[in-house]
């Protein structure tokens, strides 16, 4: 199993998290519920007609943890990078973990520095996968879109960024699509 941990608890973080625990890999997600989602009114989101970012928020974060992704209330001081693997140091805990994804903007900058991370103009700099110039290491969300952040544009950042990990995981392009049970099942 894969340990993913990503920091920053927005719909880019939380997305990758649901994408990553629903296919097996372990997805730790550090943040304390502090997202600028909770100012934010949904009218123009894909599915929904009209929700606050608060109840957004409250929905997505059950549906993660309803699939296993680990939601934990802290701040990540630093992550070490050693042997193509990093530890996260939180408080007085340390994760290890196998990628990293970097979701947010303000908070997860000084580590996307720290871990040597192209940053210009602004923002991350990151490819097509949101992978960063550091491999195993993905930048979303308002880190990588900081002037043209937008929730469904975040969250769909987060499945691209998880949907990379699970195909290089698996050697091979993974498709996450779910069909509906047929009759009779």
């Amino acid at each position: 199993m894969t340990t993913v941990a990503i920091i920053g608890d927005g719909p880019a973080g939380l997305s990758a998290a649901l994408f990553l625990a629903k296919n097996g890999h372990e997805a730790i997600v550090y943040g304390q519920d502090k997202t600028a989602m909770h100012a934010a009114q949904l009218h123009n989101y894909l599915g929904l007609d009209d929700m606050s970012g608060t109840d957004f928020q409250a929905a997505a974060r059950t549906q993660v943890t309803g699939f296993g992704a680990d939601l934990r209330d802290e701040q990540v001081e630093s992550i070490t990078r050693q042997d193509g693997r990093f530890t996260v140091h939180a408080g007085d805990a340390t994760q290890d973990a196998d990628y990293v994804i970097l979701a947010g903007a303000k908070a997860t900058r000084g580590l996307a520095e720290e871990l040597g991370v192209d940053i210009a103009d602004g923002r991350a700099r990151v490819d097509t996968e949101n992978r960063t110039n550091v491999d195993r290491v993905y930048a979303v969300g308002r880190l990588a879109r900081p002037s043209r952040s937008q929730a469904i544009i975040s969250a769909g950042a987060g499945a691209v960024a998880a949907l990379d990990i699970l195909s290089r995981e698996a050697g091979k392009d993974v498709h996450d699509w779910d069909t509906p049970p047929k009759d009779g099942e």
